[in-house]
């Protein structure tokens, strides 16, 4: 277990993307202004969602509908819903946070990071491991239940009354989860012919477009970091940095119980880990909008995503290999 941890840990650590990242977090931390345009960005976004949601899609339809993959939508969703209810109990242990902004936080941490989960598939493939295609399906499941028990929590905690049908267009129709779903499905539709016929466009460039917008991420997190940890404490930062651990363990036996594969156990414990910086705080922004994108961005983004890149994922994988064989 040791060796295969410290295997991918170097391989992971030492990736292209990673080292972007890296690059990315110091430049801006030590007060680079390195950035890309706005368009650029989300152009990098699209496509990351497009590419993985069409491969996922495509290696669903060589699989075909079953019950492993009925089991493992409901497995995600169920893990969606009960991550934020242990997120929310152990920041009111760690920390002294506003009802709301534990709620916002704890939705952060029972939904998903999609370029976590690319990272965890591209580590996958890095170390010959196999996972099922049809968990990108699972990716875009575990992106709404935690904001719906995050806005429950805080409605009953507070009395307030959130515009709820606004919330569910806003996480529903975000592009991420649009271009994620939708090539997904066409995936599925067009199958292994449709891959062939834009593999060069997919495939290929997949791991140098992941780099740049790693770079990106990276400048992103490191202001976030250096503008935001004055208001970090030490019980907030030790969250950040166990809960994706717990989240891992709690997804664990889900993992098992879907019959997953050691590769795809390893990315749904990856999945439950992650925590969200994009499609939740939109929804956070527009729901719970006296939450403080400070706290909640700085938690998911500057500590939790880095470390999941860097020891979270060789962890992760370690353990499905020990425990799954």
């Amino acid at each position: 277990m040791m060796d295969s941890f410290f295997a991918l840990a170097s391989a992971n650590l030492l990736s292209p993307p990673v080292l972007f990242f890296v690059l990315g977090f110091a430049g801006a931390f030590a007060g680079s202004n390195l950035t890309l345009p706005e368009p650029v960005a989300k152009t990098l976004s699209i496509y990351l969602m497009l590419a993985i949601g069409f491969k996922g899609g495509a290696a669903a339809a060589a699989h075909g509908l079953g019950t492993d993959l009925v089991i493992a939508l409901v497995s995600g969703a169920i893990l969606s819903a009960f991550i934020p209810l242990v997120a929310y109990g152990m920041l009111g242990a760690m920390a002294k946070l506003p009802v709301v902004d534990r709620a916002a936080v704890a939705a952060h941490y029972g939904s998903i990071s999609i370029v976590t989960f690319v990272a965890a598939t591209a580590a996958m493939r890095t170390v010959g491991l196999e996972y099922e295609g049809f968990l990108v399906a699972v990716a875009a499941v575990m992106e709404t239940p935690a904001i719906l028990v995050a806005l429950f929590i805080a409605s009953r905690a507070s009395g307030r009354r959130s515009e709820k049908g606004e919330v569910l267009s806003e996480v529903f129709l975000n592009s991420s989860i649009v271009v994620l779903t939708g090539a997904f499905i066409i995936g599925m539709i067009t199958g292994e012919a449709g891959l062939k016929e834009i593999d060069g466009f997919i495939t290929v460039p997949f791991k140098g477009v992941l780099c740049l917008f790693l770079l990106d991420m990276g400048a992103v997190a490191g202001r976030g970091v250096r503008s935001g940890w004055q208001g970090m404490s030490a019980g907030l930062v030790a969250f950040a940095l166990i809960m994706p651990f717990v989240s891992a363990l709690i997804a664990l036996p889900f993992g098992l119980a879907s019959g997953l594969s050691t590769g795809g156990i390893a990315v749904l414990m990856t999945l439950a880990a992650s925590a969200s910086y994009i499609a939740v705080p939109a929804a956070m922004r527009l729901a719970l909008p006296e939450a403080r994108p400070s706290i909640y961005l700085t938690l998911s983004l500057g500590f939790t995503f880095p470390m999941n890149l860097t020891i979270g994922i060789p962890v992760y994988t370690a353990i499905a290999r020990f425990v799954a064989g």
